[in-house]
């Protein structure tokens, strides 16, 4: 197995028939779109290639990027062989095989670069594999992914290599590489159409590609391309994976545009996920989450409000449940916001973790039965409802932190109201204590 994929893996143009974006793909650095932080002349990526001291990376960027491309290229620069597979099709075993057969070629002077589509998805059992070929020299691995490495790939395999992030293609980026496809292939295409496609393809090469394949093949000849043609030929995905990265960065992004009282960006996030297939319930406990983080009781309505578009969305489902969730979004940017439950819940359980926990003090405990009583139990304790202002002189944290203060209110919304009322309770203990 493995010396035939050394005969036969090795770089070569594309087949006449290939799809066009195998046909566009670039041979050289310089035909390589995007990426100028990496690729133009003096910068890192660049000057290992051009120096022949290629180290084991990975590659991380958005889908359609050239990552794959990149790594031909570097394979072709540096006449290495090069070796790809994916972990669909990879086990234990191949991966094995293959690194047997680079050992062999490193023993007669051939250099392997293996390329790995999507290491995100190999298991830990199969990127230990290559971390023996990696520390030898054996290989130069050359993994490609979509996901953050930092959390997909095992820490032994990250640190014996280097990271480079390549960016999702600009708009512009997009037009030149269509209008080189249109002059090559001689398409009857204009630059309105271009741009059409440009902006349906999220900066992704491969896709902006396909969709003017499918667009020119879609038209009969001697017609002009039509905007409906290029949304039939784009059937547009959106750049979200409930499981990885971009499900983080999104919910990140909706709550700290809520927290920044930003409706209309948070609407937008919320589209983002909603129009890619998120669970609706998902993002009704964040918002809950949100209402009691970060408005609390500058407008203790949020949290009613969140509960009750939780309760709409479960009720109406989709696609009539997306609006509960909206009207919930712009409610919760315009409240004022408040994050003085949070902090007072932070600063007692750093108590509880850190003092000791002490016994609760006999005059709040019950006395249920005559020996409690005789203990002691409920001795002293004094029933506010019974006393003037309804505040009793008594201390209810246990001795070791009498006079602790967690909560502060603020001055915004209705808490306002909060915390004068708690001041004034305050007041009344310290008066009775004075009087006492």
């Amino acid at each position: 197995m493995s010396g035939s994929l050394f005969e036969d893996e090795k770089p070569s143009g594309p087949a006449p028939d290939a799809p066009l974006a195998d046909r566009m793909r670039p041979q050289t650095l310089d035909e390589i779109l995007g990426q100028r932080h990496l690729l133009d002349p003096g910068k890192p990526l660049r000057t290992t290639i051009e120096r022949d001291q290629v180290p084991s990376m990975i590659l991380w960027g958005p889908p359609g990027v050239g990552k794959t491309t990149l790594a031909h290229i570097i394979a072709r620069i540096t006449k290495s062989t090069f070796v790809s597979f994916s972990a669909v099709m990879a086990g234990i075993k191949e991966i094995k095989e293959i690194m047997a057969g680079a050992e062999r070629a490193r023993r007669l002077g051939r250099r392997t670069i293996v390329f790995v589509d999507e290491i995100h998805r190999f298991n830990k059992a199969q990127q230990d594999a290559f971390l023996p070929h990696v520390e030898r020299g054996n290989i130069t691995l050359i993994g490609a992914t979509t996901e953050n490495p930092s959390f997909e790939v095992i820490s032994a395999l990250l640190s014996r290599t280097r990271v480079f992030v390549l960016e999702a293609l600009s708009d512009e980026d997009i037009m030149t590489l269509l209008r080189r496809a249109v002059a090559r292939e001689k398409f009857n295409v204009d630059d309105a159409s271009l741009n059409a496609i440009a902006g349906l393809a999220n900066g992704d090469a491969r896709t902006a590609l396909n969709i003017l394949e499918l667009a020119v093949q879609g038209t009969a000849p001697g017609q002009p391309i039509t905007k409906t043609t290029i949304e039939q030929a784009s059937q547009k995905t959106f750049l979200y994976d409930k499981t990885g990265e971009e499900h983080y960065n999104i919910i990140s992004a909706l709550h700290k545009s809520l927290r920044n009282s930003d409706a209309d960006a948070a609407l937008y996030w919320l589209a983002r996920m909603l129009e890619a297939g998120e669970d609706g319930l998902y993002i009704a406990r964040r918002l809950i989450r949100f209402a009691s983080e970060d408005i609390g009781l500058a407008d203790p309505r949020a949290l009613r409000i969140a509960l009750d578009a939780k309760d709409a969305f479960n009720f109406i489902g989709l696609p009539e449940g997306k609006l509960a969730l909206a009207q919930c979004v712009i409610y919760l940017a315009a409240a004022p916001k408040s994050n003085s439950v949070t902090t007072a819940y932070a600063a007692v359980v750093s108590d509880v973790e850190n003092t000791r926990n002490d016994p609760v003090p006999l005059h709040i405990r019950n006395a249920p039965t005559g020996l409690m009583k005789k203990l002691g139990y409920g001795k002293g304790y004094q029933y506010s409802h019974d006393v003037e202002g309804k505040v009793a002189d008594m201390d209810c944290l246990p001795d070791s932190l009498k006079g602790r203060k967690y909560y502060h209110g603020e001055e915004t919304g209705e808490e306002t109201d909060v915390k004068r009322r708690l001041e004034e309770a305050e007041k009344k203990r310290g008066r009775k204590r004075t009087k006492s």
